[in-house]
């Protein structure tokens, strides 16, 4: 029986990676801040260890010793600069905590969760060999995580790491409580208040938790592996959804220019209440633009395949409104 030490677990990437690791019969430890909900892990048999990856003497208690595979998925994901200084401790100091004490306790592989905004605001479509931009640097998250993988790269370079790096697009699928599902919500309750002119490529989240197995078994190590999926824009995928819930939905994109504004406003009178606003500076730049990535490399090794968008969005209502997120009329 292999054993698996997860970070991020009670996470929308990480709840579908420990329930097809537990179904593949792995011996499953996670590390758990003492205030997250496990509603959705409750029927596994799971070895739960409250901590934080900020706290490396609960990730040294918590991670067995000749682990199999660490798979760090918990990051912050936050696009606000007032939340800056704490997602950063998060995202770096927190995966270099991982990586010392993975180091320390002799784990055979780690797969880091990195994401695809790490490349930058690409033009067309862009794979593993394209250089990543700096243009993105700006927000936070990019410039964290970017960092992160970069602390991963040298422990395998310079430590002997064993190590393979994730890059997930956009992600829709079951156990989504505050991603997409929050746009699929406005849009049954009639509230979504415009569609962003950008669009992306939109992933199954169950097909980046295989993936992430699948990396322990068969990545290359060292190597980045890009998830991607259907290319669609956003006013596309909220028309599917509309199509899904059978709810009108707006035909025209709203204007990059008037979502910045917007988000500017909103982003003073924020910091003003102490209280993070529904659309930011960075959540603006990020909705605005298209980033498309070819995903050859993780489907030709890893076996990653893509689901259809239409088949995505009808099983992410289908979960929502299984676990009470989405009320029917």
């Amino acid at each position: 029986m292999s054993t698996a030490f997860v970070t991020g677990a009670t996470g929308f990437v990480g709840i579908n990676l420990v329930r097809q690791l537990a179904e593949a019969g792995w011996d499953l430890h996670i590390l758990c801040r003492p205030s997250s909900q496990l509603q959705d892990l409750s029927d596994l048999d799971l070895h739960i260890h409250r901590g934080d990856i900020t706290d490396i003497d609960s990730l040294r208690r918590a991670m067995p010793q000749a682990v199999d595979a660490v798979f760090h998925v918990a990051a912050s994901t936050n696009v606000w600069a007032p939340h800056n200084t704490q997602q950063t401790h998060i995202n770096v100091q927190g995966t270099a905590n991982v990586l010392e004490v993975a180091l320390a306790h002799k784990a055979r592989r780690f797969i880091h969760t990195s994401t695809f905004a790490v490349w930058g605001f690409q033009h067309g479509t862009f794979d593993e060999q394209t250089p990543m931009r700096q243009d993105a640097d700006w927000m936070n998250y990019v410039r964290t995580k970017r960092a992160a993988q970069d602390l991963v790269k040298q422990a395998h370079a310079k430590r002997g790491l064993d190590a393979v790096i994730l890059h997930p697009a956009h992600i829709l699928g079951p156990y989504d409580r505050h991603n997409w599902s929050r746009m699929i919500r406005m849009v049954n309750e009639g509230s979504l208040p415009g569609v962003p002119p950008g669009g992306g490529v939109f992933a199954d989240v169950r097909q980046v938790a295989a993936a992430h197995i699948q990396a322990f078994h068969k990545g290359r190590s060292g190597q980045h592996y890009l998830l991607g999926g259907q290319q669609a824009s956003y006013l596309e995928l909220v028309a599917e959804i509309g199509r899904q819930l059978g709810r009108p939905v707006p035909r025209r994109s709203t204007p990059a220019v008037v979502l910045k504004l917007v988000a500017l406003v909103q982003d003073y009178w924020g910091r003003m209440r102490q209280q993070e606003p529904d659309l930011t500076p960075e959540g603006a730049a990020m909705i605005t633009q298209h980033m498309n990535c070819d995903s050859r490399r993780a489907i030709d090794e890893l076996n990653y395949q893509q689901t259809p968008l239409a088949e995505l969005v009808r099983d992410t209502c289908e979960w929502m409104r299984s676990a009470g997120l989405l009320e029917s009329s």
